[in-house]
């Protein structure tokens, strides 16, 4: 029996997150992403892997994103809806509406990718430059924006962020969509319950691919905080050795709270879907040495990052003045780790990835199919047979589709089924990759040292190191500070400290701090920074103890004209090299 030829193995990895966007003092959702995404990306995921069974990827799914998305299920069989925008699809008075009801509409109905999501559809084009006409009158404009106005725009923006795989196997979407105008309070009950019915339905979907043995779902540390930077303030001067740090040497006891995020993550995975995860995409791939071995200690098998980060770490470890050519060391995962505890860590193709994210959706997909397998055959020639290389690409699996025609759904498709049906091509999750490391069978890299870093240049640029970043750690670290002592004293109940230590794990995130700064839109800088705000006030609430008056100014103020690529949502692994 003769040997099989090498193979090259992808590990086609899609991350999924929305942050928290709750306030607790009021119940309410303050933005909508969470649903929105979930009518029209996660379901159009879930259905590409469903159409194409050949394919192998895998998803990795945020808890606080499962949180919320189970909290939605949960309004809709309760009735009680706490998410304003949702809750106007289903007014049944579209004529008794508030003026601050009318201004919500207004101010969010419109906001997505106009040339992809608002200019196919005529009749919502049509609602577009009526308000565009109008909104130069100011609050008189309301005197000819009718409440039938209202309820066909609310209709079409939702109808507009269903994926393009409802829209084609719905008819209940198509009969609304071919309709076009005039839509009636029943037909806005129609839409509101199909709504209802594709979210109930998400979370069911991706445990049966799993389950088929299909896909891999792995998890993030629950409210997705830069660990290494819990960790110690000092781990970016890894990549950024002159980077001004916050005012605070330290986040308070960060090792403590980043224990807590990966436990917590590990009992969210185990109720969600049967079993606790073998991997882990630390939030924003941020590692770091300690971060990665704090993993390892909690049972974690693998994790995946950026390529910048794994070139810091081969000139850390071994002393170089330079790098072989990438495909020598990119193309496998590396062990890290000491006698007691080793994790497998995965680094991704920035390249690729970055062309999935940014690229391709301005191409048609015939060519940007053959694009990237030209580039996967090309590693594999690179090879000369010889070998057998990992190819990671991974990057964001919901915010790049509405760049896309169609949402994606043609690249999606055709994408699947020339990898699937490639013979050269295997796919495989990162468990099946990392057995099949470990047993010899596959390349496996050892990587004595980490350098700190994250998918984004292989560095803490886009969190920390800049004035307003480092303000915003600094007002988390003071909050932490007071939340430390009021618990020391034993003046809350057990109740009351589970209810503030969640809220402070909000505060952790990583989003608060990726919207702060100049490269994104002022829009979207304020809405985040006027939240994360927002979440430290209701810490101190919670903590009963009055928050410091500097939490009522603006942490940063954005670009007036940001040009940010896909509206500051995703940023690519490495500089674009031109505007081509």
């Amino acid at each position: 029996m003769t040997a099989s030829l090498p193979k090259l193995y992808l590990n086609l990895y899609w991350h999924m997150h929305q942050p928290d966007y709750r306030d607790i003092t009021s119940g309410e959702y303050v933005l909508p992403w969470t649903y929105l995404h979930a009518i029209k990306d996660y379901t159009d995921m879930a259905y590409h892997l469903e159409s194409n069974p050949g394919a192998r990827v895998s998803f990795n799914f945020v808890p606080v994103l499962l949180d919320q998305l189970e909290d939605y299920v949960e309004q809709f069989d309760s009735g009680n809806i706490r998410d304003p925008l949702l809750a106007l699809l289903a007014k049944d008075d579209m004529k008794s509406l508030t003026q601050d009801e009318r201004c919500l509409i207004l101010h969010s109905c419109f906001k997505g990718h106009h040339e992809k999501m608002l200019a196919p559809f005529e009749h919502y084009q049509c609602l577009y430059n009526m308000y565009v006409k109008l909104e130069p009158h100011g609050k008189s404009m309301f005197n000819y924006l009718s409440g039938q106005y209202m309820a066909d725009l609310l209709v079409w923006y939702h109808l507009a962020w269903t994926g393009e795989s409802v829209r084609r196997n719905s008819p209940e979407v198509q009969a609304l969509m071919n309709k076009g105008s005039q839509f009636t309070p029943e037909d806005r009950q129609t839409l509101f319950k199909l709504i209802a019915t594709l979210m109930r339905d998400l979370i069911p979907r991706y445990r049966a691919l799993e389950s088929a043995g299909q896909i891999e779902i792995s998890t993030t540390p629950h409210y997705h905080p830069i660990l290494p930077l819990l960790l110690d303030f000092r781990s970016t001067r890894d990549a950024m050795p002159y980077a001004p740090l916050p005012h605070y040497q330290h986040y308070p006891h960060g090792k403590q709270r980043a224990r807590l995020h990966i436990e917590e993550a590990q009992v969210s995975h185990q109720r969600r879907f049967g079993k606790p995860a073998n991997g882990m995409w630390p939030a924003e791939g941020a590692v770091s040495h300690d971060a990665l071995l704090l993993l390892a200690e909690h049972g974690v098998s693998w994790a995946a990052t950026g390529e910048g980060v794994l070139a810091n770490s081969l000139y850390k470890s071994f002393d170089r003045s330079e790098l072989p050519p990438r495909h020598e060391y990119l193309y496998k995962p590396y062990r890290v780790g000491n006698a007691e505890h080793q994790i497998l860590c995965f680094f991704r193709d920035d390249h690729l990835s970055d062309k999935i994210g940014f690229e391709y959706a301005n191409q048609h997909a015939d060519n940007a199919v053959a694009d990237f397998i030209g580039s996967l055959e090309a590693i594999y020639a690179q090879n000369n047979g010889e070998q057998s290389p990992v190819v990671s690409v991974i990057l964001d699996g919901e915010n790049a589709w509405e760049y896309y025609p169609y949402n994606g759904y043609y690249f999606l498709s055709q994408l699947y089924t020339a990898l699937s049906q490639h013979e050269h091509i295997v796919m495989l999750t990162p468990s099946e990759l990392a057995e099949r490391s470990l047993h010899g069978s596959l390349p496996l890299g050892e990587l004595p040292a980490v350098a700190a870093g994250s998918w984004v240049y292989g560095s803490f640029s886009t969190w920390i190191g800049s004035a307003d970043k480092n303000r915003g750690w600094d007002l988390l670290c003071a909050a932490k500070e007071v939340f430390d002592i009021v618990i020391q004293q034993g003046l809350l109940t057990e109740k009351e400290i589970q209810a503030a230590s969640r809220q402070l794990a909000i505060c952790e995130g990583s989003d608060w701090f990726w919207w702060l700064g100049d490269y994104n839109s002022a829009l979207s800088v304020s809405s985040f920074d006027q939240l994360f705000r927002q979440n430290l006030a209701n810490l101190y609430s919670l903590l009963k103890h009055p928050a410091p008056g500097n939490l009522g100014l603006a942490i940063s103020s954005g670009a007036t004209d940001s040009t940010a690529a896909n509206a500051g949502t995703m940023r690519r692994g490495q500089a674009a090299e031109s505007t081509t």
